[in-house]
């Protein structure tokens, strides 16, 4: 049974839980957006009793109605305080919810051809300059793994801070975004380059996921876009019962690459992790 069957996906069918909300907005955490919508409508409340009502004339009825819009409210406003104490799993399996919201937003713009186009939605003002756009896969990957790989890059490079995202699955590789490439090597031969620098690095070999910012000298220049100056490496791992105990098996890795010192919060990172998992078998 593959991977793709037993995370109870038919093959070819597109995984759109890692859709994600966004307006789309620079700078703004959508997470606080329940805050300000309650803030505002119990603003709105307040305003309405004291100044737009006669007080001598408040019904019982629209007292409790008014007591509950201000319950909600202050909920509202609450809410993302108590969703940064809930656990990670629990913060992803909630955010289905959002899921469907980001699904039902981008549908209207967003086709299937164009994820199978080499266009990722980036900052043009936060793109160093040297590098160019690039989209390539690895030649006779199964159709459902050329799908969900090239899924999977686009919502990286639409919702994150990311200028370039490189996933490689099981000796499958895709690569999109904006990179740095050597000019003697022709676009065909470029899979193996990338290939042959991850295993230079040493990357197969991560056990642990990485995030650190990225300075000039840096082993993984070679590798990087120009002008990167975060990086965040998630290894795929699966669990495989032996003899002497369970062992960690490298199955491939997310590499992705931003020109923002401080490119992922700790809800991106769950988030992205969220995304690997599919990979994980």
């Amino acid at each position: 049974m593959d991977d793709s069957q037993s995370n109870g996906q038919q093959p070819g069918q597109l995984n759109l839980s890692v859709l994600r909300f966004t307006l789309g907005i620079p700078g703004f955490d959508e997470s606080y957006l329940p805050r300000y919508i309650g803030y505002g409508f119990g603003s709105l409340l307040l305003l309405n009793h004291f100044v737009g009502s006669d007080l001598s004339a408040i019904t019982p009825a629209q007292l409790r109605t008014e007591a509950l819009g201000l319950s909600l409210a202050a909920f509202s406003a609450v809410l993302p305080y108590l969703g940064k104490f809930l656990p990670i799993k629990a913060a992803c399996s909630f955010s289905r919810f959002h899921l469907c919201c980001g699904y039902l937003l981008h549908l209207s713009d967003m086709t299937l051809q164009r994820i199978f186009q080499g266009t990722a939605t980036v900052n043009q003002a936060s793109l160093p300059a040297g590098n160019e756009q690039l989209f390539i896969m690895s030649e006779g990957m199964p159709e459902a793994l050329r799908e969900q790989l090239a899924w999977s890059t686009y919502v990286l490079l639409r919702n994150t801070n990311t200028i370039a995202a490189l996933v490689s699955v099981g000796g499958e590789l895709c690569v999109r975004g904006y990179w740095s490439t050597p000019d003697d090597i022709s676009r065909a031969d470029l899979v193996d380059w990338f290939n042959k620098q991850i295993q230079n690095i040493g990357l197969p070999d991560l056990k642990d996921a990485l995030y650190f910012p990225v300075n000039s000298g840096n082993e993984f220049q070679t590798l990087l876009p120009k002008g990167t100056r975060s990086l965040l490496i998630l290894p795929l791992l699966r669990v495989s019962n032996s003899s002497t105990g369970k062992l960690k098996l490298s199955k491939g890795l997310v590499l992705l690459a931003s020109s923002m010192t401080y490119a992922y919060s700790d809800k991106d990172r769950a988030w992205i992790e969220a995304i690997a998992n599919q990979f994980r078998g």
